[in-house]
């Protein structure tokens, strides 16, 4: 029977929609501006899919760190081998971490993002493969399942164990519009195709300037008047708001209206407020560097809500070429599965003057 290391960072990704782009240090703040923990629920999802499983037993932690997303979803073969005492810390996931050696564990399972991931490999290193659930704000390291759906799959299916990097920011730089990337170590993961991410990547070739350019000046072109134009995060948005003669917040969320700027790094609250008071509400976002996700990695300001708020049609995807060919397929990890759906087989990218593409969404289930 295997036995599966099962833990859940309670507050991860909290920061994503209040738009602290990172939750590590910040979950007091991220609350104090009205975050709601969402891991648990992500959690749960993964766990729906593997309840009816008759020979998967769980070793876990107390509380909101495991048990209690257990129970949720009727799981009742496992057992508690840590138990938190108060808010879980990353010295409670380390050590949970630890204490799922001792007891042999199989795989390690964890409901987080990039700092948990880090946190789990510090401990487990290569001894035990560790995939990860995303929850988290960034997920840079190619350690997580592309979606919930996808990491019960993986855990209840037959899979090889592949390399993958452990990667995170720096998130103080990050938040000051700085991205700086460590790589902490390989880890093994299980791995089938086009389930797991892979590291972002950031492409520097001379024509991607170039192709930006184009970009933005084929969106300036198209702009309607009097329509609020939300930016998500990214070099070929910014060079959208360059276009115009604005500055924009590279790794942040920026709101423009009339060719100026309205609001400067928003959070969710602001951008639902904002889409209710215009005519018309349409987001640009840019696809992440060779992962591929549209929604759910660095941009969780642009949550469901906002999307269905603005309308799905009016939801503008840009990349260059030379990022559309190094990315085999699009991701959609929103949340909110019915919206991940009516997204259907593709989505039209618009990678120059006049010039789009059609690009294939990759499906879990």
């Amino acid at each position: 029977m295997p036995r599966i290391g099962f833990l859940i960072n309670p507050v991860a990704g909290m920061g994503g929609s209040v738009g602290l782009k990172g939750t590590d240090g910040n979950a007091d703040e991220a609350r104090r501006r009205g975050a709601m923990p969402h891991a648990q629920e992500r959690a749960e999802i993964t766990l729906n899919g593997l309840k009816n499983l008759p020979d998967l037993f769980f070793i876990t932690c107390s509380g909101e760190m495991g048990e209690d997303a257990l129970r949720m979803c009727g799981i009742t073969c496992y057992r508690v081998a840590y138990r938190c005492r108060g808010t879980s810390t990353a010295e409670d996931t380390k050590k949970a971490v630890s204490a799922f050696l001792q007891e042999k564990v199989d795989l390690i399972l964890f409901c987080g993002g990039d700092g948990t991931a880090r946190d789990v490999f510090v401990v487990a290193g290569r001894a035990v493969p560790i995939l990860g659930i995303p929850a988290g704000v960034k997920m840079y390291s190619a350690v997580f399942a592309i979606d919930t759906a996808a990491a019960a799959a993986l855990v209840s299916g037959s899979y090889n164990l592949q390399d993958a990097e452990v990667m995170d920011v720096d998130e103080e730089a990050y938040r000051n519009g700085i991205l700086e990337t460590h790589l902490y170590g390989v880890a093994r993961i299980p791995a089938r195709a086009h389930m797991t991410q892979v590291a972002k990547q950031v492409f520097e070739e001379p024509d991607e300037e170039r192709a930006k350019e184009e970009i933005a000046r084929f969106m300036q072109e198209v702009m309607i008047p009097d329509s609020l134009y939300i930016l998500g995060a990214g070099t070929t948005t910014e060079a959208i708001a360059r276009r115009l003669g604005i500055q924009k917040t590279l790794l942040g969320v920026d709101v423009i209206h009339n060719g100026r700027l309205v609001v400067s790094d928003a959070d969710e609250k602001t951008l639902l407020d904002l889409a209710g008071s215009y005519p018309e509400t349409r987001i640009v976002i840019s696809p992440i560097g060779a992962q591929g996700f549209i929604l759910g990695r660095g941009n969780q300001q642009i949550s469901a809500a906002v999307v269905r708020k603005a309308g799905l049609q009016n939801l503008i995807v840009v990349a260059t070429p030379h990022k559309l060919r190094e990315t085999p397929f699009l991701y959609v990890d929103s949340g909110d599965q019915d919206l991940n759906r009516e997204f259907g087989e593709s989505v039209l990218v618009i990678s120059g003057y006049r010039i789009a593409q059609r690009k294939k969404i990759y499906r879990s289930s």
